[in-house]
């Protein structure tokens, strides 16, 4: 007998989700996906594509069964991929009353839940009793324009169970995205919140019209940062050269497609977050997680310079120039 496909649900509505979409939709014959908006839905029917996101992939919506109630869709779904920034995904969960804890939660956010301080998979263990070896995340340097373009890409899909993470990994794989798998769920959940912090960085040099030779440094900087604080907060023997790592902070630090470079380089040019963030179409995740990442290093006190030279700029309303100038002392 043919081996039961498993039933897969998109949470989320943005250019992220849609991407994902897209890619899951080349190996499984269809998707239930969940938009908190009902507009959002209609108009998608309407026209095939996601009228706000990505609008240039087309999608055959026969194969897709979409929902605004969010306990449908988990009731339907086996397996779970949640793309909705990191500081609204306890809105969403607020309406959940379906149990999660025999679900496969896979996590597409970069980012870290506000208030708990929590990364996605420690937040989905302790408040709704998701089994370790349940959730997984994924991760690299993926941009979603570049998913719509039908681009090389690369993703990694971490889980403590080797054999979940492959089960996961097979169903995004095809002819533009090839997957890697990986243990180190923790350690690929705060790299992947720490490239954002670093990309904003990057965009405020970038305003600053600092060149290439800065920019380089203060990268080649940025992972070193990046090791010291997850082998502080979760030892494992990982490679941050590998893609997921240092191709995902490579990415988003240098593509034009990047929002927290974007959202950087109107710092840089001297606009105010609140400015910035208006000017913004999409969430730069960044911002919060500068401030979540500096908080939870209150207690591990790594030294990390680039980490306090973006909080002083984002959340103290330290000039840029100035706090760049100081930075540029302690780069080696």
């Amino acid at each position: 007998m043919e081996e039961k496909r498993p039933r897969i649900a998109i949470m989320g509505g943005g250019s992220w989700a849609t991407a994902i979409a897209k890619i899951i939709l080349k190996s499984e014959n269809e998707i239930i996906w969940y938009m908190r908006r009902k507009e959002q839905i209609e108009d998608f029917k309407r026209e095939g594509r996601n009228p706000f996101y990505l609008s240039g992939v087309i999608f055959d919506i026969n194969r897709i069964t979409f929902t605004d109630k969010i306990n449908q869709a988990v009731k339907k779904a086996d397996i779970l991929f949640f793309a909705t920034p990191s500081p609204f995904l306890k809105q969403h969960l607020k309406k959940l009353r379906s149990n999660l804890e025999n679900k496969i939660i896979v996590s597409s956010i970069k980012g870290i839940v506000p208030d708990e301080n929590m990364i996605i998979s420690e937040y989905f263990q302790k408040f709704y009793r998701v089994p370790d070896e349940n959730i997984a995340v994924l991760a690299g340097p993926c941009h979603a324009e570049e998913v719509a373009l039908g681009k090389k890409s690369y993703l990694t899909v971490a889980c403590s169970s080797r054999e979940r993470a492959k089960s996961i990994a097979s169903i995004l794989s095809n002819n533009f995205v090839k997957t890697y798998t990986s243990d180190d769920v923790v350690g690929i959940e705060y790299s992947s919140v720490m490239k954002n912090i670093y990309a904003i960085t990057m965009g405020i040099c970038h305003g600053l019209k600092y060149g290439d030779n800065f920019q380089a440094v203060l990268l080649s900087n940025a992972i070193q940062e990046m090791n010291r604080f997850c082998n502080a907060v979760h030892p494992f023997h990982r490679n941050l050269q590998e893609s997921v790592y240092l191709g995902d902070l490579l990415v988003t630090a240098y593509s034009r497609f990047s929002r927290n470079r974007s959202f950087g380089t109107m710092i840089g040019k001297g606009y105010s977050v609140k400015t910035a963030q208006m000017e913004m179409e999409m969430i730069a995740e960044g911002y919060y997680g500068t401030k979540c990442i500096y908080e939870i290093n209150e207690k591990y006190q790594v030294t990390m310079p680039i980490l306090d030279a973006t909080y002083r700029i984002l959340y103290q309303r330290t000039s840029p120039s100035v706090v760049m100038r100081s930075l540029a002392e302690k780069l080696e």
